[in-house]
């Protein structure tokens, strides 16, 4: 399939992004000194674009590339390509769920411990000897508080599992409850932040969900409540997150993700009931490496004239 040619948007792990390579031609957009004179070169003969979610797939690029018919996003979320300059087209959008399902859930649980019972202050306590002047203030227990999950899909129902094992009681909240499931359906946001102690977010992001935990929310979830986010930073409103931690309003916040990462406000890292992290949740090299062969995988498919594994459209 060396006569296939592939415009990447973005390098994934590399052992992975090197697989590909041996099986098509790609042109890295990413590391083109002059972006526009190589889509000026290439584009006519472009037949598939890897992409990932922080590159915007725009209408504009997707029109320019007249041959284009694969849209083969590495990571389970579409929010950056234009779905609808897609479908116009007729193009096939793939993503790669359920291979990150257990390594996100994995750091969603990790940032409730971590944030609940303040292990990053607790490390930072004792490399700062402050434990020669006295012990460190009392956290919280997991086991017996509410976890309120926003977006019980795949990963959020491994997010559960995990936390039903620590003794946390689930709730969940999305576009409508789903059958078979045991737990407290929410309709409104709002109302189940007030009910628990830990709200979770792993839902899409999008225009939709934009700025869904938004001051209201915090507010209901208090200053004993505690907001964890491995979904899209765009998913809570930044600017209101920051006032309501520094005012007491919310409790605490273990975060993955940002909404200009890698750009961070810097008032959070002063912050001691904040945790932070560098939009990892599914960077393992195990993982990175099956989204790759995804990826990759979906490409093959779709030019053998098979359908791909995992589409989004």
């Amino acid at each position: 399939m060396k006569d296939i040619e592939i415009l990447s948007l973005g390098p994934f792990y590399t052992p992975a992004f090197e697989l590909m390579e041996q099986e098509f031609t790609v042109h890295k957009l990413w590391q083109a000194k002059d972006p526009a004179g190589l889509i000026a070169e290439v584009g006519p003969r472009i037949r598939g674009i890897q992409a990932m979610h922080a590159n915007k797939t725009k209408a504009e690029l997707i029109n320019s590339l007249p041959k284009l018919e694969i849209i083969s996003c590495f990571g389970v979320g579409v929010d950056g390509v234009d779905l609808a300059a897609a479908k116009k087209r007729g193009l096939v959008v793939s993503n790669t769920p359920e291979v990150l399902n257990e390594c996100v859930a994995d750091l969603a649980l990790g940032l409730t411990i971590a944030t609940v019972r303040r292990i990053s202050l607790g490390d930072r306590y004792v490399r700062a000897n402050k434990w020669l002047k006295g012990p460190m203030p009392f956290t919280h227990s997991l086991g017996g508080k509410v976890m309120g999950i926003l977006g019980y899909g795949r990963i959020g129902k491994a997010i559960a599992k995990r936390a039903e094992a620590f003794g946390m009681h689930i709730v969940y909240n999305g576009r409508k409850p789903q059958a078979d499931v045991a737990h407290k359906y929410y309709a409104s946001l709002t109302e189940m932040a007030r009910d628990c102690d830990v709200l979770v977010a792993i839902c899409p992001g999008g225009a939709a969900t934009r700025h869904i935990v938004n001051a209201e929310v915090m507010q209901a979830l208090g200053p004993e409540g505690t907001l964890i986010n491995v979904a899209r930073g765009s998913v809570v409103d930044e600017q209101a997150l920051v006032k309501a931690l520094s005012e007491g309003r919310l409790g605490a916040a273990g975060l993955d993700v940002f909404e200009d990462e890698p750009r961070v406000p810097e008032a959070l890292f002063a912050m001691d009931q904040v945790v932070l992290q560098p939009h990892v949740a599914s960077a393992t090299h195990e993982t990175r490496m099956a989204m790759g062969v995804l990826t990759a995988d979906n490409l093959r498919a779709h030019f053998s004239g098979k359908p791909v594994l995992t589409p989004v459209i």
